[in-house]
């Protein structure tokens, strides 16, 4: 059997399935889109999706790491 009639021709998502929402940059820490782009993604078009995708490397640099946990607690 053949999943012919499930493919599509449309970007993928960047979704890495690890959904956690940095506190100050307020982007998904694993795929680096924010809340609002990750709820409309179905919805966008394909131009809109390639433009966020281009723009998702760049992100990268927003994220600072936090301090807390064993790290933290080991510098003191």
């Amino acid at each position: 059997m053949s999943d012919d009639i499930w493919t599509r021709n449309e970007i993928e998502s960047p979704c890495v399935r690890i959904c956690v929402i940095h506190p100050e940059a307020r982007l998904c820490t694993g795929c680096l889109r924010s809340i609002d782009e990750i709820t409309g993604w179905s919805k966008m078009t394909p131009e809109a999706r390639r433009e966020i995708m281009a723009q998702l490397s760049e992100r990268q640099g927003l994220l600072s790491r936090r301090r807390g946990g064993r790290a933290a607690r080991l510098a003191r």
